[in-house]
């Protein structure tokens, strides 16, 4: 069967959400000739300039019926005024499937495709998002999210996952493995997007939070709830949980998860202490429970990194 995908630039696109569907589906084809025709797709057509200058050929928008709609994220979604015509044509378009990656959210949150449906973008621009789209249900940690047949990804290369995820959904796991392989890529990446999220390093997008970061990395031995966050940032729970959140593209929660991972794994690949005691000195408390966040952040068990440590 052979599905068609329309991808979908406008100028700005970041290149990278482009190349890498084109890439993953190219790869599927070889390994399952027939299943794919893919079309690059924009307003009017012609040569398509990136947000890095580089250009890409593209198909007018009109009214071919598609398999599948993907709609490629970047800098150009921040006006998006000047993508009515792309909006339009999401809400008339007849396809079986719609998708987006990073930013491209925008694009089928504006054409009502995400109302009332699970969603993610990319970690940066969660709250502007959140604030814009109420009636989107938007998981902020998600590489990506399927809701029915509306897909969307998080940052720039979760186009690549989502893409093996569609191939998966399309033509099964064994033809998606191997697209994975020859892309050299995990088929499923472990853990969120909040994992590569520099904001939390810097303590937001402003460094309000720096101080409080610091003053969390020398007590991760200590029980460390919302309600004692808030008091050393001198805030009211609430008001600091949303306010964090905002600042970081993560909650205080997950934050404090994140700096204990970091903390556990740089001791776990050293190879000094025991895994129990790496487990009480990072306040996992346990290593069953130090184990279960190794295997959602990394997709491996401490035991497992030591030992790619040692060799």
């Amino acid at each position: 069967m052979n599905r068609n995908v329309g991808l979908v630039l406008f100028p700005g696109f970041q290149i990278l959400d482009a190349a890498g569907p084109v890439a993953a589906f190219e790869i599927a084809e070889r390994f399952r000739p027939g299943s794919y025709a893919f079309t690059l797709l924009a307003p009017g057509g012609g040569e398509i300039e990136s947000s890095s200058g580089v250009r890409m050929g593209a198909r007018t928008l009109d009214d071919t019926r598609f398999d599948t709609v993907i709609v490629a994220g970047g800098d150009g979604t921040r006006s998006l005024s000047d993508l009515v015509a792309v909006v339009a044509w999401l809400k008339t378009v007849e396809a079986r499937r719609h998708a987006s990656v990073c930013s491209g959210a925008y694009l089928l949150a504006e054409a009502g495709l995400l109302d009332g449906r699970r969603a993610t973008t990319h970690w940066s621009r969660t709250d502007d998002f959140a604030r814009r789209y109420p009636k989107v249900r938007l998981d902020a940690d998600r590489i990506f999210i399927r809701d029915g047949e509306v897909w969307t990804s998080g940052g720039i290369t979760a186009g690549i996952d989502l893409s093996l995820a569609l191939i998966e959904d399309d033509l099964g796991a064994e033809v998606a493995r191997r697209t994975a392989q020859q892309l050299v890529v995990h088929q499923r990446r472990p853990g969120g997007q909040s994992q590569f999220s520099a904001l939390v390093e810097l303590g937001g997008r402003t460094g309000r939070f720096g101080d409080l970061m610091d003053w969390m990395r020398g007590r991760l031995h200590e029980p460390l709830p919302v309600e004692r966050l808030a008091a050393q940032a001198a805030m009211s729970p609430r008001n600091f949980a949303r306010a964090f959140t905002a600042e970081t593209g993560t909650t205080p929660a997950k934050a404090v998860e994140r700096l204990r991972l970091e903390a556990a794994r740089t001791a776990v690949e050293a190879g000094v202490d025991p895994i129990d005691r790496v487990a009480d000195a990072t306040g996992f408390g346990d290593p069953e429970r130090m184990r279960r966040a190794f295997l959602r952040a990394f997709g491996q068990p401490p035991q497992a990194l030591r030992r790619a440590a040692r060799r």
